[in-house]
């Protein structure tokens, strides 16, 4: 994938899978991948052992990567696919359900 349609921070809501329809912020994209890190989606339990950062250790909650192919750019309350267009000599993100502006 050479162009990501979605970047970190974008607000996004998850259209398939165990967390379909959840919303949240875009952590991190890893392009080489096609997985995102979504705040609040796809939680899951990991065991830790002590370290200098974690003293004690033991079960930690955090968040998995998820397929970018699973999740859609959310504005406005809706849903939206992203388009890009060529404004005033930039490539710029637009949503194609009201052709406004992203970024």
């Amino acid at each position: 994938m050479s162009m990501m349609k979605i970047k970190k921070g974008d607000t996004v809501k998850v259209i398939a899978g165990k967390d379909k329809d959840k919303t949240g912020k875009v952590i991190r994209v890893d392009a080489k991948n096609g997985k995102v890190l979504v705040e609040g989606v796809n939680m899951v339990t990991k065991h830790t052992k002590p370290s200098a950062a974690n003293q004690n250790g033991g079960i930690v909650h955090q968040e998995a990567p998820i397929d970018i192919s699973n999740v859609m750019m959310y504005l406005d309350g809706q849903t939206t696919r992203v388009g890009f267009e060529i404004r005033d000599g930039k490539k710029v993100r637009i949503a194609k359900k009201t052709g406004e502006l992203i970024d």
